[in-house]
């Protein structure tokens, strides 16, 4: 079965891409895997991923949420995953910029671009 990896934050880019991502599953039939990665930071808890959660169960679609509390970029978490789930498809969200900002495509998202065995779909909020 083909999978859909999607790279998810609980800031209007990550909805983006988490809806979209969930879309793209059911036009897939495929199984859909969202990674949710940070850092800690001192005594911080786990981000509440609550909303993403009823969303996904609400959505019929088949999903696996992984929290990833590493020290490697979310890129490198997101990319990891979607090579060793196979990913078909990594979906990303992206923020909106300065006409300067534009110049220069955020680094997550252009580490992903450039390092991805598979497609990427980059959305915006």
């Amino acid at each position: 079965m083909s999978t859909v990896v999607v790279g998810y934050v609980p800031k209007p880019e990550g909805e983006a891409a988490l809806d979209k991502a969930i879309e793209e599953a059911r036009l897939r039939g495929s199984d859909l895997v969202v990674v949710h990665s940070y850092r800690a930071h001192g005594d911080e808890g786990e981000p509440d991923l609550a909303d993403a959660r009823a969303k996904l169960d609400a959505s019929g679609v088949g999903y696996d949420l992984r929290q990833l509390v590493r020290g490697l970029e979310a890129s490198e978490d997101l990319v990891s995953v979607a090579a060793s789930s196979q990913a078909d498809l990594i979906v990303i969200g992206l923020r909106r910029r300065t006409p300067v900002g534009k110049l220069i495509l955020g680094s997550n998202a252009q580490r992903v671009l450039l390092d991805a065995h598979c497609p990427v779909l980059a959305v915006k909020a």
